[in-house]
């Protein structure tokens, strides 16, 4: 049938129901980039048997009241599950859906929301688990080229501008240098009070937490490439449901339109019969026990079982330059380019592999350990994994970012996590490891005053020094060629 529209709890809603009498289940997707934009998946649900119901979130598009971003998505998704379940056209039950900021939306109802209200499964693509997730890395840096983009298109309005950052960019390139970085939405022109507020936000890993007491099925949906990838493969983990399943591709946030290094033709996946399959086997109670999943190994076309980890294996780079160098958080080094200076005064520690003498499979989590110290009390070390393939391209693999506080001159051992990587090397490739101060404008520059970076108003160079014997890049390697597998099979069994 054509979509009806609806209002529920006072917010505009979308209803398509699939062909003949029903009852149905229902599938609901809470938005704040407008329900007007999910017609097309709103119709494949139906078409699948499911009864698509899309609602903006408070203060969006069509939606009144004051946009909150994740302060009411459990009130108001509450509201409207229970608005499903009275409805002639309902069977009573319901997968919450959603990816970005709406699967937070799915995932506070799941984890949230009073028993009557509470979803039967939940489906969180690339989930924004919550503010201060999205805001920070694990270690606490701030994000800051995504935030600034997120608030800039959809902060503190009722519509959105997706490229109202690129065209502040293009306007004046040095945007994102001014100081302080709270006072970004004066130089975007924009009343974005929520900025501010925004950084204040600490609770990383509550939605993590609370997954251990979830009671619903999952399918978690992760883009290998994505900002919140941890953070998907942390909630599949977690989940204490009856099961849950993961799937994580070699794409982008936007999945698989978005492909990223190493995809390839057996990682297009058609996402929304797999989402309706497992909509389908998790209501019915068909799923296994136990948490599953396909995991995508870039640069093989080819998936493995999620959960597939090599075993440990340590690297040690050999030192090109940069024993001491120089963090200017007025010349940062770059997180949007590759390229790296081979003259002037260094501004990185760089090092490389020889070349690998046969093809490598890096499957789990990689870390840098190192002593190194720094001139200043307030110090990030940022390192960037880059595979240097035989006809001479350079792709980022990894990247992390730590902020650490010694006395200034003191050396110290720790460790930089580079999340998890999934991929192929081939004979030949060599691995470039880079340690610096600062990953801008992708992270915010730390001031090596000792201030917050988001209000300091003055910045100072640190003198940095490594030492290049405790430098240890350490892999996860599968020791044999891997069996592959099929996601659909591993998802829906």
């Amino acid at each position: 049938m054509t979509p009806s529209g609806a209002t529920v709890g006072g917010l505009a809603t979308d209803l398509r129901l699939p062909a003949g009498r029903g009852p149905f289940p229902a599938v609901l997707l809470r938005t704040p980039y407008d329900r007007l934009r999910h017609r097309a998946e709103a119709s494949g649900w139906a078409r699948h048997g499911f009864a698509a119901v899309v609602q903006d979130v408070r203060g969006r598009f069509a939606s009144p009241g004051r946009w909150q971003p994740y302060e009411h998505e459990t009130a108001d998704g509450a509201e409207a599950a229970r608005w499903i379940r009275r409805q002639p056209w309902s069977d009573g039950r319901l997968v919450a859906a959603g990816a970005s900021y709406a699967a937070h939306c799915a995932l506070v109802l799941a984890l949230d929301a009073p028993g009557d209200a509470r979803p039967d499964a939940v489906l969180a693509a690339v989930p924004a688990l919550g503010a201060a997730e999205t805001a920070r890395e694990p270690s606490g840096v701030e994000r800051l080229l995504a935030r600034a983009g997120w608030w800039a298109a959809h902060g503190d309005r009722s519509d959105s501008d997706e490229n109202a950052l690129e065209k502040a960019l293009a306007a004046d390139p040095g945007l994102l240098d001014h100081l302080p970085l709270t006072g970004l939405p004066e130089r975007l022109g924009r009343d974005l009070p929520s900025w501010a507020g925004l950084w204040h936000r600490r609770d990383r890993g509550r939605p993590v937490s609370r997954a251990a007491h979830a009671t619903v099925p999952l399918l978690a949906v992760g883009g290998l490439h994505d900002p919140f990838a941890e953070d998907t493969e942390a909630l599949w983990r977690a989940w204490g449901g009856p099961s849950a399943r993961l799937l994580a591709g070699p794409w982008g946030h936007g999945l698989t339109t978005a492909p990223g290094p190493g995809a390839g033709p057996a990682h297009r996946v058609n996402l929304g019969e797999l989402y309706a399959g497992w909509a389908h086997r998790a209501l019915a109670g068909e799923l296994a026990p136990g948490h599953r999943g396909a995991l995508a190994l870039g640069g093989a076309d080819r998936w493995l079982p999620a959960g597939t980890e090599g075993e440990p294996r340590t690297q040690r780079p050999r030192l090109l330059h940069g024993r001491a160098f120089t963090a200017d958080p007025e010349r940062p080094v770059r997180s949007d380019a590759l390229t790296v200076p081979t003259t002037g005064t260094p501004d990185r520690c760089l090092l490389v592999t020889p070349p690998l003498p046969r093809p490598l499979d890096a499957v789990g989590p990689a870390r840098i350990r190192l002593r190194a110290a720094a001139g200043t009390p307030s110090a990030d070390w940022a390192a960037r994994l880059v595979a240097l393939t035989p006809d001479g391209r350079a792709e980022r693999l990894a990247t992390g970012i730590v902020r650490r506080e010694e006395p200034p001159g003191r050396e110290a051992e720790f460790t930089i996590g580079l999340g998890r990587i999934a991929r192929r090397l081939r004979a030949g490739t060599r691995l470039r490891l880079e340690i610096s101060g600062h990953h801008f404008p992708a992270h915010a520059r730390n001031p090596h005053t000792g201030e917050d970076p988001m209000t300091a108003e003055r910045l100072l160079a640190s003198r940095r020094e490594v030492d290049p014997g405790s430098v240890a890049l350490l892999l996860h390697v599968l020791p044999s060629r891997p069996a592959p597998t099929e996601p659909a099979e591993e998802i829906l069994r």
